[in-house]
């Protein structure tokens, strides 16, 4: 089967879907090939930050987030002996939504696509998943794939790489790739219960061990932090001595570690920071991890893909609704969203090197202490990391052609393959000449 459209994502995360959304409220042709019959996949990155709480506000999907079940985290604080230190105190932020959501990525996903079902040029196939690049002079046209219905292709003027991490899109069509060493891994698990009400994002370390607890709906989310090429070591203590690990660094959860009956229940995240030198061929761009792998330190990877998205659905809208961009306008994306990045990236290799390993290594059992002593002395300064965290360095504002006024239609989604019900969106293109189609946040 051989299908046309004018915009192929691949990859139903939050990048691929946050752009679907935005270029179909253009007036664009979208079609997002989605490999998992669900969005039900667990140890998803569940943090939702300020700018993307703003982000939803513009689309005017704020409202039918809030009905979404979720925590919600102000600050993140560092336990030191009997005080804690607050390392990034959202409540400082001047944006409407100073706070951390935690909702499961399923959820939001869904509210996506339902909110992009209601765009006539939307089209979502679920439990189909690219397998090659369609090529013509040295161009990418879109992608072969196979689904329920079997093997197919759709040609497109776009392809959109929002395959994650190991983006089979990226491999295939050889753009280059720079990594960068990173030292650790990270193991998530759940323990059952809520935290206490005053509970905020808290690292805990000791004795070598580092670990982050985030509070849920119901429950508590962990990531165990431990160094690179360890995961045989620790399955091979067994759950046991997993289970005492997990006491000794948070006594007041340890009556829970019995609900972890085994280490299968323990899952490893392979850490790596990469990016691509350049984001596209001609023909094909990536976004969000297909284009820069993040750690998960910060909790950034997710916010940041959706960033990327905003800001090539501002950039490229225009051209998609003209013909197709160049190699040159796709180049602007990367270009726009670099900064960024780097920015981030850096952070997170800065604070791999002199927090999280020294603390791995039994050097250090927090924070360094010059940092610890300026935090206590000038609380105001706790503003800086979470504006770093919670909005980042030029963050998205949704484009003037993507936003709606606020609204919670009961909206029965259709099935894969299908669009949904006739909606309307402005005129792009005026507004999409430069970069000052979505403006940035300072």
């Amino acid at each position: 089967m051989s299908t046309d459209t004018t915009c192929l994502i691949v990859g139903g995360g939050p990048a691929g879907m946050v752009a679907g959304l935005l270029l179909a409220r253009a007036g664009v042709e979208v079609t997002v090939l989605e490999k998992h019959a669900d969005f039900l996949r667990d140890f998803r990155g569940d943090t939702v930050h300020p700018s993307t709480l703003r982000l939803l506000d513009e689309l005017g999907l704020g409202e039918r987030f809030d009905a979404l079940p979720q925590s919600r985290l102000d600050r993140v604080a560092f336990p030191m002996g009997e005080r804690s230190v607050t390392i990034a105190d959202f409540r400082r932020l001047r944006t409407s939504r100073p706070y951390i959501a935690m909702v499961p990525q399923w959820d939001l996903l869904d509210l996506l696509a339902d909110a992009a079902h209601e765009e006539p040029t939307f089209t979502l196939r679920m439990n189909t998943r690219a397998t090659e690049l369609l090529w013509e002079n040295g161009r990418v046209v879109g992608a072969r794939h196979e689904g329920p219905d079997g093997s197919g292709e759709t040609r497109a003027r776009l392809t959109l790489a929002c395959d994650g991490r190991g983006s089979l899109l990226r491999d295939l069509s050889g753009l280059q790739i720079r990594e960068f060493p990173v030292g650790i891994d990270a193991w998530w698990f759940r323990l059952p219960g809520s935290a206490p009400k005053e509970f905020a994002l808290a690292p805990r370390a000791g004795d070598g061990r580092f670990m982050v607890i985030f509070p849920r709906e119901g429950y508590l989310q962990v990531a165990y932090i431990g160094h690179k090429g360890t995961d045989a070591q620790l399955r091979e203590r067994g759950i046991a001595a997993f289970r005492e690990d997990i006491a000794e660094l948070a006594p007041e959860f340890a009556d829970r570690t019995d609900a972890l009956r085994s280490m299968d229940e323990v899952k490893h995240l392979d850490v790596r920071v990469d990016r691509l030198r350049p984001w596209h061929t001609d023909g094909l761009l990536c976004i969000g991890d297909a284009a820069h792998a993040m750690s998960p330190v910060g909790g950034v990877g997710i916010n940041l893909a959706v960033q990327d998205a905003v800001g090539a659905a501002a950039l490229l809208a225009g051209p998609l609704r003209k013909g197709g961009p160049t190699p040159a306008e796709l180049a602007r994306v990367r270009r726009r969203r670099l900064l960024p990045t780097v920015v981030v990236q850096t952070l997170q290799r800065l604070i791999h090197r002199n927090i999280v390993t020294p603390i791995l290594d039994g050097r250090r059992a927090g924070p360094p202490k010059p940092v610890v002593g300026l935090l206590r002395r000038f609380p105001a300064l706790t503003r800086v990391p979470a504006f770093l965290i919670g909005m980042g360095v030029r963050s998205e504002h949704a484009p003037a052609f993507t936003r709606r006024a606020p609204q919670i239609p009961q909206v029965a989604r259709p099935g894969p393959g299908s669009a949904g019900p006739s909606g309307s969106a402005d005129d792009p293109a005026a507004g999409n000449s430069g970069d000052s189609a979505g403006s940035a946040h300072p």
